[in-house]
């Protein structure tokens, strides 16, 4: 099986592993530089970025699952609130002109993840 997988920058890879496990991520490897953290299939990899500032942050990636609202619920259940500003927080999804329905989480590194239901 051929994948890819993102590679993120984390200000504290302790604080980003706890942020994630709350959405139901799990780290299969982490050393002080490095740490990849799956749910299911999908997979994220974070590198040690201290200086990385939420504010100003351009990192993003997306997110593609079959239940895209379930995981969106899991967040909001973490007490993330749906906002357009801040950080961490979540987006509801929404029909794009595309077909997609399209949702996001910014979490507290100021990182992008657009969270698009797969069709069908």
């Amino acid at each position: 099986m051929d994948r890819a997988t993102p590679n993120l920058p984390a200000r504290d890879l302790g604080v980003t592993s706890r942020f994630y496990a709350d959405l139901g991520f799990v780290e299969g490897y982490r050393d002080d530089f490095w740490m990849i953290l799956a749910r299911g299939d999908a997979v994220l990899e974070f590198f040690s970025h201290p200086d990385v500032d939420p504010a100003t942050s351009s990192f993003s990636c997306c997110l593609r699952l079959d239940d895209a609202e379930a995981f969106l619920e899991v967040c909001r259940a973490t007490g993330l609130p749906e906002t357009t500003s801040g950080w961490p927080r979540v987006h509801p999804l929404v029909l794009e002109p595309s077909g997609l329905r399209i949702g996001a989480l910014v979490d507290p590194d100021g990182t992008l993840l657009r969270v698009i239901e797969n069709p069908g």
